[in-house]
């Protein structure tokens, strides 16, 4: 599916663009914004090189990987970054992740980015099951994706290797029955 462009009251999923690095590189290269994920501050030449592996992997076909910009409605500017991948592991379903720019964090739009993947993954794939994982520490993506309809089903123990040191995940999951979304709103 090219492009992707999914809206909800205040927010858009939409292809990243190279123009796009700068605003990506406020979100992975901020200290903050990556504390509990996977990986350190990236320089804004790994940034450049991610967003042009986004772009590259959007053209693919099969598309298995949906790297997406998060962009206020007002203004599109950019305020977050938000990954769906299929899951080449188990049938008709996907991993999303996303992290936002630590100015916009606290109102809400953690929560909707979710949904916007969620949208994306049950309505415009017809997936059956996403699932999603946190860094133990991170009580925000746990309020986030619980808010968001997802259940907590377990931990997996030693699963990221980061700043030196092996961390677990927390992970989270939605059959696509349990999300209920219909005519295009969550019910």
């Amino acid at each position: 599916m090219y492009p992707v462009l999914r809206d909800d009251a205040r927010l858009s999923l939409r292809e990243l663009t190279i123009d796009d690095v700068d605003a990506v590189l406020a979100i992975y290269g901020s200290p903050d914004a990556t504390e509990h994920l996977s990986f350190t501050p990236r320089s804004r030449a790994e940034v450049g090189g991610i967003v042009a592996r986004s772009i590259a992997s959007a053209s693919a076909t099969p598309r298995d990987e949906y790297a997406l910009a998060v962009a206020a409605r007002s203004g599109s500017e950019l305020v977050g970054f938000a990954r769906l991948a299929l899951d080449p592991h188990q049938q008709s379903a996907a991993t999303i992740g996303f992290a936002l720019r630590p100015d916009t964090w606290g109102v809400g739009y953690g929560r909707e980015t979710v949904g916007l993947l969620l949208g994306l993954a049950f309505v415009d794939l017809g997936l059956h099951r996403v699932w999603a994982a946190r860094a133990p520490l991170n009580v925000a993506s746990e309020k986030t994706l619980l808010a968001a309809g997802l259940t907590e089903e377990g931990r997996i123990r030693g699963h990221v290797h980061v700043r030196g040191a092996w961390r677990d995940s927390i992970v989270y999951g939605v059959l696509r029955e349990e999300w209920g979304e219909q005519d295009g709103k969550r019910t």
